[in-house]
């Protein structure tokens, strides 16, 4: 369908309206021509002559937003990147909803309310009011106050791909949601908690405590940040209300980063296990050898790249559900190890490391990195006032979970333990070959849903023309597959990727960016105890990514 904006001709009511809510009175209009749907025309030249010439066909896009408004109708043309980030990430959202909701991939229908650009807002009652009555106008003349925008109406033209993204998630109950939470929070930091007690001491244990409670904090944080204006729906629409564009690009740049490292971090974890059930594979090709490192490596990429492929993760996104259940199997096993198999205890290790402090603070923030995906949980929630005690009940099992892992693992296999305790399970065992094979199996399970924003992200900055290039879509997924597989042999260190990621990806997204988010968008609303503390946890993180980088990098052998 066409989609024209007209702007309403305010004289005919008979009252006076401010210039500055002229540009808000523009309705969308929806012709029954599906065969055009791709053709927008955005004109920025004025025609007095023509009233429903170029000034109705005018679409702009508010930069300053990332809605759409009025504000600034010559740059329609412009559309915030990415536009993808919400869908995407909603598959890590999506599994655990009723079997009932999945209808396939359909077309996005993101219905955003309207609101009036970022500022001040003295008189906002009267915004949602339309200024002018129904049975004052034609049926073609409803306000638009009271109007949904279709915003994928205008997105999902230029981006073609949308389409191959999973439905809307609908949305969830209070269980769900925290079992979505427990889901992403939960993940393949769990194998290095053991590592971190060895590195920093078992006052580990006030670190997991205090850094649980400052990112259910911060995650808190991020919905007072998504409730101070409609239509903000993700960590980027966040960064943009805040900081203005520049805010929405550095903050989604740190979450492609993120998403990045996890697939290095997934790759290593797979090749690390595969290779310790099979140490002396090998294989010497046209005078290469490869040895089981190496090879092991070289298997794991191949055996995920077909998955990469995928452009619609709809069914993949529900086998991914299975990480809890992958989550529970190592735990199980661990403390099966430990209790059942009668494997010896090896207590040792100091109260406080302060040398390696920096390298187990990196670790332990990669465990509670999950606020990327807690814009889609809230906003998925049937009941959002519940997304505190949801936070808190989620980070709370984290915390028990770590604990957990962290104390048994460090008290079984002491001072040797590795970057995954899985490495230091017997082998003769059947429950280490069970943990070691469901290690290996979860990435390829995950990594196509943790590579696909980044794809999505990239594919928006082609030309509209090799957006829907299934060919090109191929091309840049097998292109940042073997780039993964580059940067994984480069450092093939688990727990030195995870520190490094944890000191500063981590804090910057756990942390630093919701607290400066918060100050800025509620600025002037906040108490003087509420910017003190936040302003300490931006320090903190600041300190603890400086140092912690320094100590990660120093930590890689050779």
């Amino acid at each position: 369908m066409n989609v024209v904006v007209i702007e309403k001709n305010l004289a005919m009511t008979g009252m006076k309206i401010d210039e500055e809510f002229v540009p808000d009175r523009r309705i969308e209009v929806e012709t029954d021509d599906e065969e055009n749907e791709a053709e927008i025309h955005c004109d920025g030249e004025d025609n007095d002559d023509d009233e429903t010439g170029s000034d109705s066909e005018l679409i702009s896009a508010e930069t300053n937003s990332g809605f759409i408004t009025a504000s600034q109708s010559q740059n329609c043309s412009i559309d915030p990147w990415p536009q993808t980030y919400r869908q995407s990430m909603d598959m890590y959202t999506m599994p655990l909803q009723s079997m009932g909701t999945l209808k396939g991939a359909s077309e996005l229908n993101l219905n955003l309310p309207i609101k009036r650009s970022f500022g001040p807002t003295d008189d906002q009652s009267t915004l949602h009011n339309p200024l002018i009555t129904e049975t004052s106008l034609d049926k073609d003349q409803v306000p638009i106050s009271t109007l949904p925008m279709k915003f994928s109406r205008i997105s999902a033209l230029r981006i073609p791909s949308l389409h191959d993204l999973p439905p809307p998630v609908e949305q969830c109950s209070f269980s769900q949601s925290v079992l979505n939470a427990i889901n992403v929070l939960c993940g393949i930091g769990l194998l290095s908690m053991p590592y971190a007690f060895k590195e920093g001491g078992w006052l580990c244990l006030m670190l997991l405590l205090l850094g649980g409670g400052i990112s259910c904090y911060t995650g808190i944080l991020i919905k007072l940040c998504l409730e101070r204006y409609d239509g903000l729906q993700t960590y980027p629409d966040i960064g943009q209300a805040a900081f203005g564009f520049v805010g929405r690009i550095c903050i989604a740049m740190v979450l492609y980063l993120e998403l990045f490292s996890s697939c290095v971090e997934y790759l290593i974890m797979m090749n690390d296990n595969l290779s310790s059930l099979f140490p002396l594979a090998q294989l010497d090709i046209g005078g290469i050898h490869l040895d089981s490192h190496y090879l092991c490596a070289i298997i794991s990429t191949l055996v995920i790249l077909p998955t990469v492929w995928l452009r619609n993760l709809s069914l993949l996104s529900y086998i991914s559900a299975f990480g809890v259940v992958t989550l529970a199997t190592v735990i199980l096993c661990l403390l099966w190890l430990g209790v059942v198999d009668g494997i010896e205890y090896q207590p040792s290790g100091t109260a406080l490391e302060v040398g390696n402090l920096p390298v187990a603070v990196g670790l332990i923030g990669f465990c509670y990195g999950s606020h990327s995906v807690l814009p889609n949980i809230y906003t998925s929630m049937k009941e959002p006032s519940r997304f505190p005690s949801a936070m808190l009940i989620s980070f709370s099992i984290g915390f028990v979970l770590y604990t957990a892992v962290g104390v048994f693992g460090y008290l079984m296999f002491g001072d040797n333990i590795k970057s995954q305790f899985t490495l230091n399970m017997p082998p003769h065992y059947l429950t280490s070959k069970i943990a070691a094979w469901t290690v290996v199996v979860t990435p390829v399970t995950k990594f196509a849903l943790t590579l696909t924003p980044i794809a999505f992200g990239i594919e928006e900055l082609l030309p509209p023309s090799q957006q829907s290039s299934y060919a090109v879509s191929i091309i840049i997924r097998t292109a940042l597959m073997f780039f993964t597989l580059l940067v994984a042999l480069t450092v093939p260190y688990f727990g030195v990727v995870m520190a490094l990621t944890g000191s500063v990806l981590m804090m910057l997204v756990s942390v630093i960016f919701p607290c400066a988010c918060y100050l800025r968008l509620l600025r002037g609303q906040t108490t003087t105890f509420e910017i003190t503390v936040c302003s300490l946890m931006i320090l903190a993180g600041l300190i603890s990514a400086i140092v912690g980088t320094y100590s990660s990098l120093s930590s890689i052998p050779g």
